[in-house]
């Protein structure tokens, strides 16, 4: 259950940053600052389930790994953040790595 644990936080870690960029671009700002602050809680809360059975390196490595990969595409789906080569290759790089972490756990 740890590693289900861990990409349940790993969703949520994408939560907040969504919403403080909804925040800066919608009239319900303090509706998205909740939903943000949610997101951050109950990406704590698997991360610390997660914990009991992953290393703690590991876990934050893939936690953040995981979410920041997702925020990238995120931001280039829905936000229309700068796309290149290289940006891309330095995702893949961190799901490369997201990825040995598991194989060697």
């Amino acid at each position: 259950m740890g590693w289900f644990y861990l990409f349940i936080a790993a969703i949520f870690e994408v939560g907040w940053p969504f919403g403080l960029k909804m925040a800066t671009l919608s009239s319900s700002k303090y509706l998205w600052i909740i939903f943000a602050i949610v997101a951050m809680t109950l990406s704590g809360v698997f991360l610390f389930f997660a914990q009991k059975e992953i290393p703690v390196g590991t876990a934050y490595a893939v936690w953040t790994g995981i979410g920041a990969a997702c925020t990238f595409a995120l931001g280039v789906i829905i936000f229309h953040d700068t796309f290149s080569l290289m940006r891309a290759f330095g995702v893949l790089l961190i799901l490369f790595g997201v990825a040995l972490l598991k194989i060697g756990h």
